[in-house]
């Protein structure tokens, strides 16, 4: 199939529809509005998550040396959460609870071994096509190669376009790009944009060119997407799942995370790698800007709702050492590490005009009540064999009546670790066979003070639990 040059890519897709992501329908909108008797409408859902962004990289949560302003805002007129938690401390165990509604305790995947998706494994994207959803995927995915069955087109989503591999994910500058989309159809201007599965050449970036910024590509897609996929009553107002994911991980130990430029910070006296990834981070904040903007100049902002985390705690790597912003919070730990540093994420929901702005909550919930929260959103009812449960009533402000009595992590790689949640108390241990260490959160949030010893009633009713 004939490679299409970089300007005509930008030229044709991205002003057009960004990789594919283009109408059927919308080039012409004077089809005949069905006349079936509607539904509810009901709500597009948007969730972002970033690879590697600690609870403490926003000012939102306390970030003090730079400033996170759109995120802030979004907080603001939204409800942040001061107890949520990932799937797990590493990335593909993470994502696959949050697209699965299970812990990581019922999962393949692991983190060493990229294990993909099962035939049997039915995503929160599948859940919601099923249920009438339109569906893309934007950015990094882990669950599966092209030839397996956990590719992100077997697991529900329509679009896709972002990388199957974690080392290219990390190039940031990156000659190709992955690219989904399934049958040819017209472009807004009459042209054909041919079926395609396969990698698409960024000619900007070859040779070890740096002409296009990779995060910077997926957010004009995933505006481009929403634009062109935006519910109205030609298409009986089909609301679309948007899932976006943004890389702010080092490539690799030996580098920093490469920006167009350490601006707004250039002049700060940090270390160069902290420059990178705090202007990375600034960079982020206006992405999120740029999809506000998107979503009111459409008139849809009230009608999406938008989902904020990260998938993981903080990466050491690249000369970043995570204490320099205090990146955990106050947590102990950070990526790979079932400490609270480890798990505890960002989570911010938006919703304007259906969630009450000015929340801060101690709500404790997890990447894998995503899924059932999801499918209530969408006016369905959640499957039955997860793990996770919905937590619309609290975006609601009703009352939460069915809340998890224990969290669990389970951590497999070279060694393996388990941590759990009861309450207030926290257990770990780093390798099988060790002693437990108990923690009282409410007092000890930053894990400091082993209690295991004083409280073995505690650690008992934690065993109990976790034999099962």
């Amino acid at each position: 199939m004939k490679r299409m040059c970089l300007d005509r890519l930008c030229c044709a897709l991205f002003t057009a529809a960004a990789f594919g992501f283009l109408p059927v329908a919308r080039a012409q909108s004077t089809s005949t509005p069905d006349a079936r008797p509607p539904e509810p409408r009901r709500p597009c859902i948007i969730f972002i998550q970033c690879d590697g962004l600690g609870y403490g990289d926003l000012s939102c949560y306390g970030q003090a040396k730079f400033q996170t302003p759109n995120l802030d805002q979004l907080a603001t007129n939204g409800i942040r959460f001061a107890s949520y938690y990932a799937g797990d401390a590493a990335s593909s165990p993470a994502r696959a609870a949050l697209m699965l509604g299970r812990d990581s305790a019922h999962l393949k995947q692991r983190a060493d071994v990229d294990v993909p998706l099962a035939v049997d494994d039915v995503t929160v994207a599948q859940w919601l096509k099923q249920s009438g959803y339109r569906t893309a995927l934007i950015g990094e995915w882990f669950l599966g190669g092209a030839d397996t069955s956990g590719a992100p087109w077997e697991k529900g989503f329509d679009e896709f376009i972002g990388y199957l591999d974690p080392n290219d994910a990390k190039n940031y500058y990156s000659d190709y790009v992955w690219r989904y989309m399934p049958k040819t159809i017209r472009g807004p201007n009459n042209e054909s944009m041919v079926a395609f599965n396969g990698r698409e050449v960024l000619y900007a970036n070859a040779d070890g060119k740096k002409g296009q910024y990779l995060p910077d590509l997926f957010t004009t897609a995933a505006r481009n997407f929403i634009k062109v996929n935006l519910p109205d009553q030609f298409n009986r107002y089909r609301p679309f799942f948007l899932s976006l994911n943004y890389t702010i991980t080092c490539p690799d130990t030996g580098n920093t995370i490469p920006v167009p430029t350490d601006a707004p910070y250039s002049d700060e006296p940090w270390p160069q790698p902290e420059k990178n990834r705090a202007a990375m981070i600034a960079r982020l904040d206006g992405y999120i800007g740029q999809l506000l903007e998107q979503l009111r100049n459409l008139n849809i902002e009230s009608h999406t709702v938008i989902f904020f985390s990260s998938d993981t705690g903080p990466q050491t790597g690249g000369g970043v050492d995570p204490k320099f912003f205090q990146s955990a919070g106050p947590f102990r730990g950070g990526r790979g590490e079932l400490y609270e540093g480890g798990l505890r994420v960002p989570m911010i929901v938006y919703w304007p005009g259906t969630i009450r702005p000015g929340q801060v909550s101690a709500f404790s919930w997890a990447a894998w009540d995503f899924l059932p929260t999801a499918m209530q959103i969408a006016l369905r009812e959640p499957p039955k064999n997860i793990d996770g449960i919905s937590v619309l009533p609290t975006l609601l402000g009703e009352t939460q009546t069915n809340r998890h009595e224990f969290f669990s992590w389970e951590l497999h790689g070279r060694e393996f670790a388990q941590a759990a949640r009861m309450g207030d108390w926290k257990i770990v241990r780093s390798k099988a066979g060790e002693k437990w260490e108990l923690y009282n959160l409410k007092t000890d949030p930053g894990e400091t003070q082993d209690v295991a010893d004083k409280n073995p009633g505690v650690v008992s009713r934690f065993e109990k639990f976790l034999k099962k």
